[in-house]
């Protein structure tokens, strides 16, 4: 951006010396920032909560930024991702009180211990989103997903795919997320509210939202109840599946139904190669357009009621406005008609070498 500098060479050499200084502190920071006019006063903070869970950085930030470009051009995101990481996550809102943001969207790694970050930020006049994750403490508005709903949909789907192999004595493996996430308590919520007394579920215990953890979870498992004893697996999310699918495969068991979330490429083309029986797909561009607009509204003083018209409460009780959005099952049978119909894949994306004959015997071409 060019600059009209008036006054003496000192002062453009003192401006030019700020502008290097600004700079690097967002280095030091891991963040970044897009849009143009870069005052506090119209600058939104967008934090995440890591980098292994593919969704964040290839689609919900740049979605993000997108929409609050179109509603508001002169308006900043500054961007900062906690690699996983609770304590740097709580140093990256402190970064972004420090730097004036007015308001924040943040999706927590851990919506307990988010919480006094959250008060501080709100105590000083910033609003707070609470994105995919509601997080605890003050926020003004939450969006996501139905993620009681999720579950069912994950359950129903085991079900379904176990058809006529149902029963209460058929020993189902669940490997739920991370017991800091509050979602992965809703997803846990709503398989159960399906699979209870329609399977047995004989082993059940947290991935942490890890592959390893999760594959080391599916081994033990395997060693307790035996691997011709189980007849399916839920997994939480597409990435712990990833791992549970190569545990699977070095036990030598094949042909049982396996669950996911997130509809990550690999989840997909697990489920072309039918190593995966289902994830659950969640559009990520209306979520985070969605994230963007409540942000843009609370910046502009503009009323949110008609967009989180739903209250949901918070593990720290609070009452929070919500907008929740609805979940799809997906499957071999209708990824043509979800993931690649919203551009999110396409076929080509999906049909890379070894999943080609997969995709052929899906009709995918």
């Amino acid at each position: 951006m060019r600059r009209v500098v008036i006054g003496t060479a000192a002062v453009s050499m003192a401006l030019s010396l700020a502008a290097c200084g600004k700079a690097g502190d967002k280095k030091s920071d891991s963040s970044s920032s897009s849009g143009s006019g870069g005052s506090g006063g119209k600058t939104i903070g967008l934090l995440l909560p890591d980098s292994v869970t593919a969704r964040y950085e290839k689609f919900d930030k740049p979605y993000f930024e997108a929409k609050v470009k179109e509603l508001c051009s002169d308006c900043n995101v500054e961007y900062a991702n906690a690699a996983g990481d609770a304590a740097k996550q709580a140093q990256q809102v402190s970064s972004m009180i420090t730097k004036g943001v007015k308001v924040i969207v943040i999706s927590a790694q851990d919506s307990a211990a988010i919480k006094s970050s959250i008060q501080t930020a709100v105590s000083k006049g910033i609003k707070v989103v609470a994105y995919d994750r509601l997080a605890q403490g003050p926020v003004s508005a939450y969006v996501s997903f139905d993620n009681v709903k999720v579950g069912e949909l994950q359950g129903q789907a085991l079900l379904d795919a176990l058809g006529s192999k149902a029963s209460k004595s058929s020993k189902v493996v669940m490997i739920n997320g991370d017991d800091a996430d509050p979602n992965a308590g809703q997803f846990k919520k709503g398989a159960h509210n399906i699979l209870d007394g329609k399977v047995d579920i004989a082993y059940e215990q947290s991935g942490l939202w890890k592959d390893t953890v999760a594959a080391q979870k599916m081994s033990a498992a395997i060693t307790q109840l035996g691997a011709k004893k189980i007849a399916g697996v839920y997994s939480a999310n597409d990435g712990m599946a990833g791992g549970i699918a190569n545990t699977l495969k070095g036990a030598g068991i094949s042909g049982i139904p396996l669950t996911g979330q997130d509809a990550e490429l690999a989840g997909i083309q697990r489920i072309v190669a039918g190593t995966q029986s289902s994830t659950v797909y969640k559009a990520f561009k209306p979520e985070a357009e969605a994230a963007a607009q409540l942000a843009v509204n609370l910046l502009q003083g503009k009323d949110i009621k008609s967009l989180a018209n739903q209250e949901l409460t918070s593990g720290s009780g609070d009452k929070v406005p919500s907008q929740l959005l609805t979940p799809v099952s997906v499957t071999k049978a209708n990824i043509k008609d979800t993931v690649i119909k919203d551009g999110l894949y396409t076929v080509q994306d999906i049909c890379t070498g070894d999943y080609a004959k997969g995709c052929a015997a899906a009709g995918l071409k």
